[in-house]
């Protein structure tokens, strides 16, 4: 800085807006059981065709070659990584050679992740972001890891694939907290991480699954619906605005999620639910039970109406739009 130069204040950084020009994420996916199936379909016979191991880590392109990285570790590392399937062999590689612990571990952590082993997931990763590599350790990962691709759910139902980065390997380790019930410590996993959607899509359902919906409301503000995982966003925001109470906020942010018209259709579903239980909730807090009784037939029509409309969309999604859990 400038001798003499006048310090700017420091601005509140907007959680969900990503100023780098490159980012480790891909295109959001929103879970349904049809979708499931056939990712797992195409990921089998992309599998087969490619002659990778089934189970072993996605990488973006063909796996990266060794080159000339010396050492009878780094071939090693690099046939645990691509060519099998299997944490303990990593783990076993973490103990014969001290120096790429933390690296091994780590990749243990995100392939137990892909497993879907959260608890073990969680302790490898985080055994893993407390171990120090050494710098050939280092260099392998900068060489041959970048292309590495971690599908993490950032919310139920959101999945984002991230790159090998400080963005994968927290989000994952968060997800697998939230997992294993540790709501706090997967919200404290979080902190640190650069702003970017996925990272405040993760965030705000975490604090509003505790009940911070204040935080909520200002972290999302002035979000508007660009893609399916702002849309996602968007549902949050308004449910944690419907719990505080300001119901036209509440209304604002769900038009804005009906807006983009090629929105994910399960979201839109999801925002359409939501309107109708907003109605209610409004109506609820409007009218007394004895007022309710003195209303005219044609208006409590209306309202039953609403609520079955309401109810019909909770049926369908609990019965086809997160039948895949999470």
């Amino acid at each position: 800085m400038t001798a003499g130069a006048p310090e700017s204040a420091p601005q509140h950084q907007v959680l969900y807006r990503d100023t780098r020009d490159l980012t480790p994420f891909r295109g959001a996916v929103v879970r349904t059981p049809v979708r499931g199936l056939a990712d797992g379909v195409g990921g089998l016979v992309s599998g087969v065709l490619t002659g990778r191991i089934r189970g072993a880590v996605a990488v973006e392109g063909p796996v990266p070659k060794l080159g000339r990285m010396p050492g009878k570790a780094a071939k090693a590392v690099h046939g645990a990584i691509f060519g099998s399937a299997d944490p303990d062999r990593l783990i076993a590689l973490a103990r014969a050679f001290p120096g790429w612990a933390g690296l091994c571990y780590l990749m243990a952590g995100l392939l137990a992740y892909s497993h879907g082993g959260h608890l073990r997931a969680a302790e490898l990763l985080q055994r893993g972001l407390s171990t120090r590599n050494d710098d050939y350790a280092n260099r392998f990962a900068s060489a041959c890891l970048s292309g590495v691709l971690t599908r993490v759910e950032v919310a139920e139902r959101i999945e984002v694939p991230v790159l090998f980065s400080e963005e994968a390997v927290f989000l994952a380790l968060s997800h697998s907290l939230r997992e294993t019930g540790q709501t706090e410590a997967a919200l404290a996993a979080l902190a640190g991480l650069p702003p970017s959607l996925p990272l405040a899509l993760a965030r705000c359902a975490l604090a509003a699954a505790l009940g911070r919906d204040a935080e909520v409301a200002e972290d999302t503000e002035g979000l508007l619906n660009g893609d399916d995982l702002s849309a996602a966003l968007l549902l949050v925001r308004a449910r944690s605005l419907r719990r505080l109470g300001d119901y036209a906020a509440a209304r604002s942010a769900l038009q804005e999620v009906l807006r983009r018209r090629k929105t994910d259709f399960s979201l839109r579903n999801d925002a359409l639910t939501d309107r109708a239980l907003l109605l209610l909730d409004s109506g609820r807090k409007s009218l007394d039970p004895r007022e309710w009784q003195r209303r005219k037939p044609a208006e409590l029509e209306t309202v039953k109406a609403i609520r079955k409309d309401a109810e019909m969309h909770e049926l369908w999604d609990r019965e086809y739009g997160q039948a895949d859990g999470g």
